[in-house]
């Protein structure tokens, strides 16, 4: 007898051929004596027992099976502006950020706890005196095209970003710092003096040497690979469509089964690129894409209940900075004063973010307003402050102060950008001071404009503008007295020798604890000095396919952060047994 007829024999006597069963026998004897109902009776027991046994199976079956992710999905998601360099060393648009985060992987990644986690690297170690970076990568890292990732593709990276010609807005990062190869694997950098926000720089994602090191810089703002690039990232390119111009309107990303921290569960992402937010939303309500990239205030106040916007802290400091050196009339602290004390920064947050975001007191968005009657503007409260220190409302209903050189007036222009936001902030300000006595002028450029002719020259009394500060909470760009001068970013022209000692000291600490007490003597210098009133942080909105699981957004630097997790969401899943998982 064959395999097949004895395993057909096993299960007809298993499951067929009951009349060797002593039980069955009786049980059939039973059933010949009973007349008709009696025998309709038991068959009905008999099915209700059989059905609710299985039942029970069946539910005991399940009560043991979890969901677990699997492999597969795709989501749309809209992007408006289509992008132009996916590539590291040029990214400068959100959607070169996106794509970029996305496609390529540099030695370390920022991680949701707002710090950093190993990506290519394996492993560092950082010498005592927090001057020299020894770097490991790991084996087995691969770029899209099956190269091998080593030392030469990360010094080769940090070169191009170095570059005069090619004029990569990463070149500050890099600046005084000696990269040099231990061997095919292990990379040294070595710092001038202690730099702790240094590991920041080590998430620049890494160029294919193989690819780039034929293009020159000058060809290398125009090589295909900006558009159509090779990384070592989560996802790889997998289809763009352009349109007869030549410009993607889209760009299919294949999942990278080789990526250094595993393949990401969700097969492919497809992003649509839009001229406005206009022509994004359309798309969205007519279902041609499933998720935002990024929202504004009014379209997420306006969005249904049924989708989940997800929010994130930005690092991003909104405030007025007092320009003293043009603008005297700041030169008297109670002025400063009084108009902190009269800012209405609950109003700003409710009416101009519309609720999505937070008040601040200080330059990082970690220094939230606690006290709520001073963050709504107490009007009187700075009456009371000005008119203690001898301001006098003249016969034009301004407010004025004689001092020995002179007459000192309660006036001054705020300059800022045409964003809708801070206009409409300008004019809260503007209402709320002119209660003080004030006289002020609102005064309005386009943002290259304000950059390049207002801010680098310093020409502002006030200034009403936001600062990025990155996930280290770096503030000596900002607060450093040596930073006054552009391209300096102490917009305050802010100069205090304590705090100025605070921040040489945060640079070069190792210790957290010891890191944490300076910080806290800098930030009571900047609050008692008030070179700036600071008004609010914004949220981050980001609004995803509605089947995506396991999404994690805490604190993102930018608008590409909410992909940091990537490879920890899915859209499939399988069920199986506790015991198998």
């Amino acid at each position: 007898m064959n395999s097949k007829n004895k395993i057909a024999s096993f299960f007809n006597a298993l499951f067929i051929n009951f009349s060797h069963l002593k039980f069955i026998q009786k049980v059939e004897k039973i059933v010949t004596k009973m007349n008709p109902g009696e025998k309709i009776l038991f068959y009905l027991t008999s099915s209700l027992v059989i059905i609710t046994g299985l039942m029970l199976l069946i539910q005991v079956h399940r009560s043991f099976l979890i969901e677990i992710p699997s492999f597969g999905g795709s989501f749309t998601e809209g992007l408006v502006g289509s992008p132009r360099f996916i590539n590291p060393l040029l990214a400068i648009s959100d959607t070169d950020r996106d794509l970029t985060s996305l496609i390529y992987s540099g030695l370390l990644k920022t991680s949701n706890e707002n710090g950093f986690t190993l990506d290519l690297a394996k492993s560092y170690e950082i010498n005592e005196a927090g001057t020299i970076y020894n770097f490991l990568i790991k084996e087995n890292v691969y770029f899209h095209d099956g190269k091998e990732v080593t030392a030469d593709d990360v010094i080769f990276t940090i070169e191009k970003a170095l570059d005069e010609v090619i004029k990569s807005p990463k070149k500050l990062n890099w600046e005084g710092v000696l990269v040099e190869k231990i061997n095919n694997k292990e990379i040294r950098f070595t710092l001038a003096k202690p730099y702790t926000p240094f590991l920041e720089a080590l998430t620049l994602g890494i160029l294919p040497k193989h690819i780039w090191e034929n293009v020159t810089p000058e060809e290398f703002p125009f090589s295909q690979f900006n558009i159509d690039p090779i990384g070592s990232g989560p996802y790889q390119i997998q289809k763009i469509i352009r349109n007869s111009g030549g410009i993607p309107t889209s760009i299919e990303l294949l999942s990278f089964k080789k990526y250094s921290l595993g393949q990401p569960k969700i097969k492919s992402i497809i992003f649509k690129f839009f001229q406005n937010e206009k022509n994004l939303l359309k798309a969205y309500e007519e279902k041609s894409i499933e998720s935002i990239g990024s929202l504004n205030q009014t379209t997420a106040k306006n969005m249904t209940e049924e989708n989940k916007i997800y929010k994130s802290t930005l690092p991003r400091v909104f405030g007025l900075f007092f320009n003293q050196n043009i603008a005297s009339v700041f030169l008297n602290k109670e002025i400063r004063e009084a108009l902190e004390v009269a800012t209405p920064k609950n109003k700003i947050v409710a009416e101009v973010l519309l609720g999505y975001g937070k008040v601040i007191n200080g330059p990082t968005p970690k220094n939230v307003e606690e006290d709520k009657m001073v963050a709504e503007g107490d009007i009187e409260k700075a009456k009371a402050i000005l008119s203690k220190n001898d301001w006098k409302e003249n016969k034009d209903g301004l407010l004025e102060k004689k001092t020995k050189s002179g007459t000192v007036l309660f006036k001054f222009s705020i300059s800022t950008s045409d964003a809708e936001e801070l206009k409409k902030t300008a004019l809260i300000l503007k209402e709320a001071w002119e209660k003080l006595g004030a006289q002020i002028d609102i005064k309005i450029f386009e943002a290259s404009d304000l950059s390049q002719n207002i801010i680098r020259g310093r020409k502002y009394d006030a200034l009403l503008f936001g600062e990025v500060v990155n996930s280290e909470g770096n503030l000596y760009p900002f607060w450093h007295s040596s930073e006054r001068i552009d391209p300096g970013l102490n917009i305050s022209l802010y100069a205090n020798i304590t705090a100025d000692k605070m921040l040489e000291e945060i640079q070069r600490e190792t210790n957290e604890e010891i890191r944490a007490s300076k910080r806290k003597i800098l930030l009571s210098e900047i609050k008692k000095d008030k070179p700036a009133i600071f008004l609010f942080s914004p949220s981050f909105l980001y609004l995803p396919a509605k089947d995506i699981k396991n999404i994690s957004l805490k604190e993102t630097a930018t608008q590409s952060e909410r992909f940091i997790s990537i490879e920890d969401w899915f859209i499939e899943t399988d069920k199986v047994w506790k015991f198998f998982k």
